[in-house]
């Protein structure tokens, strides 16, 4: 996920300030079943801290004691670590650590393609064997002539070795979250989604404005009008919830979302409004494509008895997780075999 690595970037840069070694931690590879997959990374500090985790809390001290060998001698190695005797995860994970150095190129293009929402792509080199040293590394690439590494081992040795595996990742941009409203509920599902790790926007009324501090964990909070509002920014990783407690703004911005890539765009309101909106939009734009209809959730979210603005948030981000991952609300207990496939 691109916002936990971005997190690791931020405190690897303020480790680097206060002179303290990082060594970051890939999870490479994967026999059997485990509680997170190859693509996971957490940040070691030479200080013993950890930012992000690779499993569900049980890896992490492990991985922190193998990495000490890392911080003394800079070279990189794979580590193992067989959940099958220690957490009944049937998995043996293989971990890449390696010397994490920021430098101020790879800085800037970092955080200049989180903004510009382009893909990052990552290829991590290594070998499916415990405690072994050797040329291993990370590469993570912004286009066909930028990449960077982070540590001095010889790629062209690696790159030759026929024993070397590589493990290829494409990080997408940050999932977006547009929520106009600003009521009390709206603030609920920001704080909600913030701990998802989402880049939230907010749109409240302009006859009622509010401020960044209204909204925990916002990335941004402006007032608006339908007719100023502006969709270009909205791309297909990008969800829209409308909370306005007004039928006549809901309807408008829904005209304004027509021609968006959206999956998902959720509705408060009641199952009567639904069919009213759904109605009203083929009155005012009789070329309508019906296809439109199809990503609006109205009334939005799962049925999980909800009550509570808390509730209801929960209620709601679980639509958007099961829409844009094509996934069907079931209980887990009823699955037999791997909760997860791999793509």
């Amino acid at each position: 996920m691109i916002h936990e690595f971005k997190e690791i970037v931020k405190e690897a840069i303020h480790n680097q300030a206060l002179g303290v070694k990082n060594v970051l931690a890939t999870v490479v590879d994967l026999d059997g079943s485990s509680y997170r997959h190859p693509g996971v990374r957490m940040l070691l500090s030479s200080e013993g801290k950890m930012t992000g985790a690779v499993s569900g809390g049980c890896v992490e001290k492990e991985a922190l004691r193998r990495a000490q060998s890392v911080f003394k001698t800079g070279k990189p190695k794979i580590m193992t670590y067989d959940g099958r005797y220690r957490l009944g995860c049937e998995g043996v994970l293989y971990i890449l650590l390696e010397p994490f150095e920021v430098s101020e190129a790879f800085k800037v293009s970092f955080f200049n393609a989180i903004e510009l929402r382009t893909n990052i792509s990552v290829q991590s080199y290594y070998k499916k064997e415990d405690e072994c040293e050797g040329d291993f590394y990370s590469q993570v690439s912004f286009n066909e002539s930028e990449s960077f590494t982070f540590s001095n081992v010889s790629k062209k040795a690696a790159t030759l070795n026929k024993d070397i595996k590589v493990f290829k990742q494409e990080l997408p941009p940050c999932f977006k979250l547009l929520i106009v409203g600003g009521e009390h509920d709206a603030v609920k599902l920001c704080k909600s989604a913030a701990l998802l790790g989402w880049e939230i926007d907010v749109i409240t009324s302009i006859k009622d404005p509010k401020q960044l501090l209204d909204f925990p964990g916002a990335k941004s909070v402006s007032s608006n009008t339908p007719e100023g509002f502006n969709s270009d920014s909205i791309d297909s990783q990008s969800a829209v919830v409308l909370m306005t407690h007004n039928y006549a703004q809901d309807l408008r911005y829904l005209l304004k979302l027509e021609h968006t890539k959206l999956q998902y765009i959720g509705v408060l309101g009641s199952a009567k409004r639904r069919e009213q909106l759904q109605n009203d939009l083929f009155d005012y734009n009789p070329e309508l494509d019906e296809s439109f209809l199809d990503i609006i959730y109205s009334p939005a979210g799962l049925n999980i008895g909800a009550i509570t603005p808390e509730e209801i948030a929960l209620s709601i981000l679980s639509e958007i997780l099961t829409t844009i991952r094509n996934k069907k609300p079931i209980n887990l207990k009823t699955i037999s075999g791997k909760i997860h496939t791999q793509s």
